[in-house]
């Protein structure tokens, strides 16, 4: 496996109820197929695409980590340029405003709607798997972060969807109480197995880094 390139697996449109826990709010989102990683971005595609070895831990097959979301869309972005597609985001001068070009065909950061709908992968629990097949977390860690691909992926060919690092996603998590914060999605291998599930959501500030937090690609498909 190349720790320096990315797997893109498709996923199948379908529809996802999310709910927030804080309103006791539940929304349904309805999604157009598009692709997915099959693995976290590993520490060696972001220092290939980026020059930058930002981890707190060190190995080029370990997800990388203590990356912020602009980082990652940065990354997004950059990688999209290296392999010819159109950047999916236009950033300000400033590097402080971003909008999503939703017609672009290059990497992005996906939706938590996207990313629970490729977590579940058309099953309907907490986990696809048993945890400890599926996932590192603080029950088998040892404490510390893993190789991508050490666990059984998904029914979807999606490896570290539940453990090991914490996804960025798009959105923004709460604007009437945590202001710019975006999601995160999936566990890390800190944590208890409770955070380690396909629903459950966490949130930090879009600058902040922190070594249980990485994230992986989308891309949009173009309409048949």
């Amino acid at each position: 496996m190349d720790m320096s390139a990315e797997e893109m697996i498709a996923i199948p449109p379908g529809r996802v109820t999310l709910s927030d826990r804080r309103t006791k709010h539940s929304w349904s989102v309805d999604l157009e197929p598009y692709e997915l990683a099959a693995f976290p971005v590993t520490q060696a595609l972001y220092a290939q695409v980026t020059g930058q070895q930002p981890s707190t831990a060190r190995g080029d097959t370990l997800p990388v980590e203590s990356v912020s979301w602009w980082d990652a869309v940065r990354f997004c972005n950059a990688l999209s340029q290296r392999d010819g597609y159109a950047p999916a985001y236009h950033l300000t001068a400033d590097d402080e405003g971003i909008e999503w070009d939703a017609s672009a065909d290059g990497y992005r950061l996906p939706t938590e709607a996207e990313w629970e709908h490729a977590c579940h992968a058309g099953t309907t629990g907490p986990h696809y798997g048993a945890l400890d097949e599926i996932a590192w977390y603080r029950g088998n860690s040892h404490e510390r972060i893993h190789a991508v691909g050490g666990k059984r992926p998904n029914p979807w060919g999606l490896h570290d969807m539940l453990g090991n690092s914490w996804d960025w996603c798009w959105d923004i998590y709460d604007a009437e109480v945590y202001g710019a914060y975006r999601v995160l999605r999936g566990g890390g291998w800190f944590d208890e197995h409770w955070s380690c599930r396909a629903s459950a959501r966490r949130r930090s500030h879009p600058t902040f880094q922190v070594d249980d937090v990485g994230f992986r690609i989308a891309r949009s498909l173009e309409a048949a």
